[in-house]
């Protein structure tokens, strides 16, 4: 299937690429979301019309992404959660836990934006937590966690 990019994408390619990907993955998720177009002469043509308004608005994007992530720079999120007495958390805490908590102390994060990368934070002590806030933009952030008393 070939579709013409509308957003970047990563893996696949910037504003206006020309890409061939699998049907279903243009059918499914590329044409739906409304990051790509069919690469038909007519939708070629209305895109290269539409080309500076898309890559203001992409521009617009990245540079409030940037703008969060100056302001996350020296951030470090502290949470406290019900633990044993070996620092083993009793549940865990999840992507949503750490968005709300950003989010309570002034920094709006949203659930996606949270990354995991070892799966939910199920001990006490400082783990390292990822916010891609934009495809070129990822922060590293310093979540403490805390027993309760």
């Amino acid at each position: 299937m070939d579709v013409i990019l509308l957003t970047k994408v990563a893996n696949l390619g910037d504003i206006g690429d020309r890409v061939n990907v699998k049907s279903g993955y243009g059918r499914n998720f590329l044409l739906p979301a409304g990051k790509a177009t069919l690469a038909t002469p007519a939708n070629v043509a209305k895109f290269e019309a539409r080309r500076a308004e898309l890559e203001k608005v992409a521009r617009d994007q990245l540079a409030s992404a940037t703008a969060r992530a100056e302001a996350m720079k020296e951030f470090k999120l502290t949470m406290s959660a019900k633990a044993g007495s070996e620092g083993k958390l009793f549940g865990s805490v999840g992507t949503t836990d750490i968005a709300e908590a950003c989010s309570t102390q002034g920094h709006k994060v949203a659930r996606s934006e949270v990354r995991l990368p070892n799966g939910p934070i199920r001990t006490v002590g400082e783990h390292q937590v990822v916010l891609h806030l934009h495809t070129d933009v990822d922060v590293q952030l310093a979540v403490t966690i805390v027993a309760e008393e």
